[in-house]
């Protein structure tokens, strides 16, 4: 039997699971969608942005990932009645120019690219976790993590070829005296 107090009283106070609302959970993944479209096209133009084969290949590769997320965030959007995203934000616009205007000052310095990028993938990896702090329903948040998850890989990735970009440029520089 219900008491007047446990019928008045909000459900997360009573001790109760509560999930965002329709709404909520439509705007974080909406802002998702926005993360990973920022990606998708900032990981395009870092590999038109450098020589190396190797990291051509790689981030064409995340840029690839990037849209595959989108579209499954899209997917789960439409699923939930909501009208998906389909374009990256204004700050990563913004994020994306200063790249460009970072390589053509630094003649392309893959150390300085790497640099930035790892700094992208922070904001994607910030906005994965404060997505998966909500309380998304279990669907939801099994694609978020499952997704966090591959981010998290990537910033990695970048991080330990910018490390090994900055050894080999502090190592070519000690050796040139």
């Amino acid at each position: 039997m219900i008491n007047e107090y446990d019928a008045t009283e909000p459900a997360s106070e009573a001790g109760y699971s509560t999930t965002a609302s329709n709404d909520d959970v439509i705007s974080t993944l909406n802002g998702l969608i926005e993360t990973c479209k920022d990606g998708q096209e900032g990981f395009k133009e870092a590999a038109e942005g450098v020589e190396r084969s190797d990291l051509k290949s790689l981030f064409f590769e995340f840029a690839q990932q990037r849209a595959q997320f989108a579209g499954e965030l899209q997917t789960l959007v439409q699923s939930l009645g909501g009208d998906p995203e389909n374009t990256g934000s204004i700050a990563g616009s913004l994020h994306r120019g200063w790249i460009n205007i970072k390589s053509a000052v630094t003649g392309k310095d893959e150390a300085a690219i790497l640099k930035e990028w790892e700094r992208g993938e922070d904001s994607a990896k910030n906005a994965y976790m404060e997505a998966l702090e909500s309380d998304l329903p279990a669907n939801v948040a099994e694609t978020v993590q499952t997704q966090y998850s591959s981010i998290k890989a990537a910033h990695d990735r970048v991080k330990a070829l910018r490390d090994a970009a900055n050894n080999d440029r502090s190592s070519s520089a000690s050796t040139s005296y």
